[in-house]
């Protein structure tokens, strides 16, 4: 049995030394509590700031529309969530589908030159919709994959996919299909893409003859559109039309085709 002198002795002992761990836990907890509470603010906000920025780079991304180009599916002003797992798993884009993707080497020659601290502010403000998307992003529709022949127009002045006629019912009011008239197929990894607003919008169309003709290549997309989350009164979710069920896929032979790039 302790006597009453060996108890005080091991009281009077100095306590173990502190490993580590123990003192790292206890040095964090002494600068969250030592620097008050705006100190956890700003530690909160940090923290919240690269969530945001992680979800952004790798799962959905907002995307500012800055045009009239794909009225009225979307408004100048409204923040498109852009889906970049749609095709990260084996799936390809589909007719129909609403693409976001980077237009260097189709839409344009090259990324233009800009100030490298410019650049990062706006890829940091566009990344959480605050600020218009890079020029080289675009937001259009699918309207061929690889191995498509899309002509305009037949004699009712309607798309041909396959040879079956489209009937676009998403299209700006008024707008007709195209104003332009061609015959293409798409290589095997590209797309066809064009804006809803037809007459308002600068497309596959506009690059027929120029290298690279017009087409998207699938590893150029960065995502789908699959949902608009701002303004309140427009949030919806976006589901590919069913206009374009009835197209065959693509036969073994086109026959002739203009344009092809």
């Amino acid at each position: 049995m302790d006597t009453d002198a060996e108890i005080s002795e091991r009281d009077r002992s100095p306590d173990p030394v502190a490993g580590p761990e123990q003192r790292s836990r206890f040095a964090l907890f002494s600068w969250l509590s030592g620097g008050g509470p705006w100190r956890r603010v700003g530690l909160l906000a940090a923290v919240c700031v690269t969530c945001v920025a992680l979800l952004s780079a790798f799962v959905v991304q907002p995307f500012l529309i800055p045009s009239t180009s794909m009225e009225n599916t979307f408004k100048v002003g409204d923040r498109v969530l852009v889906n970049k797992l749609a095709y990260r798993f084996g799936d390809a884009p589909q007719r129909g589908d609403v693409v976001v993707f980077d237009g260097t080497g189709s839409f344009v020659e090259e990324e233009p030159s800009s100030n490298p601290v410019t650049s990062l502010l706006r890829s940091a403000f566009a990344a959480v919709g605050l600020a218009e998307p890079a020029e080289t992003d675009y937001v259009k529709r699918v309207v061929g994959v690889g191995g498509d022949r899309v002509t305009c127009c037949d004699k009712r002045g309607r798309i041909k996919v396959n040879g079956q006629p489209v009937d676009e019912d998403y299209l700006y009011p008024g707008d007709a299909p195209s104003q332009v008239p061609f015959d293409i197929v798409v290589p095997e990894g590209k797309l066809w893409v064009m804006g809803d607003h037809r007459s308002a919008s600068r497309d596959s169309r506009d690059r027929l003859g120029a290298p690279g003709g017009g087409y998207v290549p699938e590893d150029k997309v960065i995502g789908r559109a699959d949902w608009i989350g701002w303004p309140l009164n427009r949030l919806r979710s976006l589901h590919r039309p069913d206009v374009f069920a009835r197209v065959p896929e693509p036969g073994a032979a086109h026959g002739s085709a203009r344009g092809d790039g």
